[in-house]
């Protein structure tokens, strides 16, 4: 289904080598390329959304670069991506919710001798109770790995893609940067900013052969939101049609990126209904939402 045209714009075009399937690549670290292979950086890739983007990365023939905390996960993925697919995978283990740490994330990649086409900016956490029961270290964490590791390792790779005239960036927002959200508010703030620099930053990279996505789902049947629900003790508060697959989040998160779409909301009903919010005051939807989180308090 086409989208509204207030969501789907395109930046930069795209090229046939990026969405067509490379030549196999070895089953260790990534060393020669085959022509036309572009790499992609995916944080977050241990589980959830950003598992299965590795996994549809490398199906349509890139080699990846993943990184997340966990080593054992990590390699246990990129085992699976070797045997499906015959790519080329690097890991990193790394905590992004460091200060700092997209310094040393992109130190570490020098050092390798990695050059990265494709960022995939997924890592993120959440906090879902009331602000004022938030622990402050858990908020510094959040804003630290949703904001700023985000906003750092774009600032650090996009120079060398302005300078090759081509790259692509993910970043992973959410239908919660579109409004308020009460239980579960910096959150919702980080992603707000997650969309509002990809917006900006799209426009300034314009003609210039690097595209900036925003991918938006709403909730999606990850560990992450599973912890909310039991948090709120409401496990199973979200109606089964309205939780999405993490499997089709990350395919059409690869199919925005390839193309250019700047702005990307998951399923229907979600944009339905973040379009129907946007011609709402926001003093309405500031209601609604809070009149719908105090339901879970």
């Amino acid at each position: 289904m086409a989208r509204p045209s207030t969501t789907r714009r395109k930046a930069s075009g795209v090229t046939a080598s990026e969405v067509a399937a490379a030549a196999s690549a070895s089953s260790g670290r990534v060393t020669a390329k085959a022509a036309g292979t572009k790499t992609a950086l995916i944080t977050g890739a241990s589980a959830g959304i950003g598992r299965e983007l590795a996994f549809v990365f490398a199906e349509h023939g890139h080699d990846l670069i993943l990184v997340a905390r966990s080593s054992d996960k990590l390699e246990d993925l990129a085992g699976e991506v070797r045997r499906r697919y015959a790519r080329a995978v690097e890991v990193v283990a790394m905590d992004l919710g460091v200060a700092g740490a997209a310094r040393r994330l992109y130190d570490e990649l020098a050092s390798r001798g990695l050059q990265v086409e494709i960022l995939v900016n997924n890592a993120g956490v959440g906090a879902f109770k009331p602000f004022g029961e938030t622990d402050c270290a858990d908020i510094t964490q959040m804003i630290q790995l949703n904001v700023m590791a985000t906003t750092e390792l774009t600032r650090l790779l996009v120079p060398e893609m302005v300078e090759r005239g081509h790259g692509r960036i993910l970043n992973l927002a959410s239908v919660a940067a579109f409004v308020p959200t009460p239980l579960c508010s910096v959150y919702g703030a980080t992603k707000a900013f997650v969309l509002s620099f990809t917006e900006a930053l799209s426009e300034e990279l314009s003609g210039r052969g690097v595209s900036v996505s925003a991918l938006c789902p709403g909730v999606v049947d990850t560990e992450m939101v599973r912890g909310a629900g039991e948090t709120l003790g409401h496990p199973d508060a979200v109606p089964s049609f309205l939780m999405l697959d993490p499997r089709q989040v990350a395919r059409e998160g690869y199919q925005a990126c390839m193309e250019g779409e700047v702005i990307h909301i998951n399923g229907f009903t979600y944009e339905a209904v973040v379009q129907w919010m946007r011609l709402q005051p926001r003093w309405f939807v500031r209601k609604l939402i809070g009149f719908l989180a105090r339901r879970y308090r």
